[in-house]
């Protein structure tokens, strides 16, 4: 069953939507009243689709919309909301949006824009889901295994904490490609604030100290942007 993530803080319209795509779509929504409470849900499950009010309170549509393709560039989003001008619809496409509906709109069409979507992303939503499935990482002379939280070279092992696996996995995610700052914090945090930010920079050094027998990997710093983790 698909599931998609329902963010719309107009209580009855937010029912009457869940209610109906759960009952003609057959899929399994989850409903959040704001933004932020729309992130943290976001950060807990893997979802097929998101469907992002434009005006609330906490934190907006867009905001959200935003930080989210941070965490995951490829989830379908559609925004929904009762600006209708062309610069709230270019707005929404350049943050990364798939799809705009303007309310108020006929259930029935929005259901027609969620297969529609979920049938032309099928395939690249399957791709994603093996590579978030995997857990077992080579880099270089190292073997990395995320649910053991472990590194081995040779006969040497050396025990991760939670954090810095979460963080090692999302560098071999992106081998040779920037992993962002903010993606970072906004998938093992969900905040990128400053002390956060401070955190994730000492576990980084940590897990350099732990590749440094192999002089063919290396952490760098991308200026501005985050890290790449380079294997030679």
């Amino acid at each position: 069953m698909k599931k998609i993530l329902l963010v719309e803080d107009d209580a009855n319209l937010g029912a009457l939507l869940q209610d109906y795509l759960q009952l003609k779509g057959k899929f399994d929504v989850v409903l959040c009243k704001d933004g932020e409470e729309g992130l943290r849900a976001f950060t807990k499950q893997v979802y097929d689709l998101l469907i992002l009010d434009v005006m609330m309170p906490k934190k907006d549509g867009f905001t959200l919309g935003k930080e989210i393709r941070k965490i995951n560039p490829h989830v379908p989003i559609i925004f929904a909301t009762a600006k209708s001008m062309i610069e709230d619809k270019m707005q929404a496409f350049n943050l990364g949006g798939d799809d705009y509906i303007t309310k108020p709109f006929r259930i029935e069409e929005l259901l027609l824009r969620i297969n529609a979507m979920l049938k032309r992303t099928e395939n690249t939503d399957k791709e994603k889901r093996e590579e978030e499935k995997q857990t077992s990482f080579k880099i270089g002379k190292y073997v990395f295994d995320f649910t053991l939280q472990m590194i081995t070279i040779g006969d040497n092992q050396q025990k991760l904490s939670t954090k810095e696996a979460e963080l090692l996995r999302l560098l071999c995610m992106r081998k040779n490609e920037v992993l962002t700052r903010e993606e970072a914090l906004l998938n093992i945090w969900h905040d990128d604030n400053y002390f956060n930010g401070r955190s994730m920079d000492v576990f980084l050094s940590k897990i350099r100290k732990y590749l440094k027998d192999d002089t063919n990997v290396e952490i760098i710093n991308v200026h501005g942007r985050g890290y790449k983790l380079l294997i030679n």
